[in-house]
């Protein structure tokens, strides 16, 4: 059943949509804040290279955690609660990682804050996919893109002036407290105003029809769509349930269905979609941007002002996306921004096979330097037109409402997981194969990702939650 525009409360969508998608500002900001504390890290706690690695990568192990979690406790707690959750991760790992001075305490914060990162990626999609009209669905969970580029933007602008104010990041600004750690003690605003935020939203139509409390549903659906509607939604809803409530093993894949290794064939789809985001490099760029542009002979100041200039054209490329996703669909979208990632990324590759070494550094010429810089911003924007927000959107609606909660347990594994494995991998293989050989693995990447979604991905576009099958 279609809610019509006329039908829907718009104003209470955008509400909730805002709200939730604090989860994802936050996100990007947790995820680009380390970027400018590098230095500070190091003269704090003492860390040498493998240390430091460790220090930074520790996020996306509590990512790992976080997301593999949240669908469950989604489906136990409320998608609403498990935010609220996240919320208070967010602000004690912010604080305690801003006021540290053990770096066993600072390790266990930044997994702490990672964990509600990786709620906050499967669960912000969800729950807006879940109250949002099926006719503008994909553009309310594109917002969460939006937000959480904004997130890595403001993180990168936030160690640009705090650093140009301090004069370098170990410097103490206000209170006496050095630079390095006011970039993680400002994340505690957002967060502050993320939690008492989720008190002003409805929870889960979806999720209180599965805990058969139908008369709350009922309530939130007649706010969202009006009386007529709502009484009918309830009854859709409940036709897409089983008779046992939602749990794990319903990814399984069940008698007479289609399935490998045990496993339902959506939730492979999931994985796909989940893994390929990552093995195209997008976080090398916003991970490892400035360590990137020094290593192809950029200054230090040149390379932050290159993260920045990403992080904008990034956002601008996402408002394309919420203008198409709703228009022309998911899969087309894909599809677009496999090739235009693949060309990009091998344009890179061609400009880094130019360059010469100097005292064991890649250094490029002004002209093939500026063919990477142009090239890297092409991939950023055919990036964030495509599977930036459009793999969220997809894992946020594509699953049936019986396992959509585990699905994205396992799916949102899987995304962070290989995250977790591109981030560590970048440095070696920096050192070892360098950028050209490691570029054209992500081409490469890239390049199978277009003919996975040509054979596998089904497009949702129009589609409600009701009708999702696999």
């Amino acid at each position: 059943m279609n809610q019509s525009a006329e039908r829907t409360n718009i104003g209470l969508v955008f509400a909730i949509v805002a709200v939730a998608t604090i989860g994802g500002l936050l996100f990007g900001y947790d995820s680009g804040a380390v970027n400018g504390t590098q230095p500070g890290l190091i003269a704090a706690f003492g860390l040498d290279e493998a240390a430091l690695g460790f220090t930074v990568g520790s996020l996306l192990i509590g990512c790992v955690i976080g997301a593999s979690l949240a669908g469950v406790l989604a489906d136990a707690m409320g998608r609403r609660a498990v935010m609220r959750l996240a919320a208070v991760l967010f602000l004690g790992g912010a604080l305690v990682q801003g006021f540290a001075h053990d770096h066993t305490l600072f390790v266990i914060a930044r997994i702490i804050g990672g964990m509600a990162v990786g709620a906050a990626s499967v669960l912000s999609p969800a729950y807006i996919s879940e109250v949002a009209p099926a006719n503008i669905r994909g553009r309310m969970t594109t917002v969460q893109q939006v937000m959480i580029i904004t997130g890595l933007t403001a993180a990168f602008l936030a160690n640009y002036y705090v650093t140009a104010l301090a004069g370098v990041s170990t410097n103490k600004i206000w209170a006496d407290i050095e630079a390095w750690r006011w970039m993680y003690l400002l994340q505690a605003v957002p967060a502050a105003v993320f939690l008492i935020a989720l008190f002003f939203i409805p929870e889960s139509p979806r999720y209180l029809v599965a805990k058969g409390r139908n008369d709350e549903a009922l309530a939130v659906l007649t706010k969202l769509f009006g009386a007529g509607a709502a009484s009918a939604k309830v009854a859709e809803i409940q036709a897409t349930f089983t008779e046992h409530r939602p749990r794990l093993s319903d990814v399984l894949t069940p008698a007479g269905g289609r399935g490998f290794l045990g496993v339902r064939s959506i939730v492979w789809v999931g994985i796909m979609l989940a893994v390929f985001q990552q093995l195209v490099g997008i976080n090398v760029i916003f991970y490892y941007g400035a360590t990137l542009w020094q290593a192809a002979g950029f200054s230090e100041q040149d390379s932050l002002m290159i993260n920045i200039v990403s992080g904008a054209v990034s956002i601008a490329a996402c408002f394309v996306t919420i203008a198409l996703i709703d228009r022309i669909g998911r899969k087309p979208l894909l599809l677009i921004g496999s090739l235009g990632m693949a060309a990009s990324l091998f344009v890179m590759v061609y400009a880094f096979s130019q360059g010469g070494l100097v005292d064991g550094k890649l250094v490029l010429s002004p002209e093939t330097g500026e063919i990477a810089v142009w090239a890297a911003n092409v991939y950023v924007i055919f990036f964030n037109v495509s599977w930036g927000p459009v793999m969220w959107v997809m894992l946020g609606e594509m699953f049936p409402n019986q396992i959509r909660g585990s699905a994205l347990a396992v799916a949102g594994f899987f995304q962070w997981f290989a995250n977790y494995v591109i981030a560590q991998a970048f440095p070696i293989m920096l050192t070892t194969i360098g950028l050209a050989a490691s570029y054209s693995f992500y081409g490469v990447c890239a390049v199978i990702s277009f003919f996975l979604v040509a054979k596998f991905i089904n497009e949702t576009k129009g589609k409600e939650l009701e009708a999702m099958e696999g």
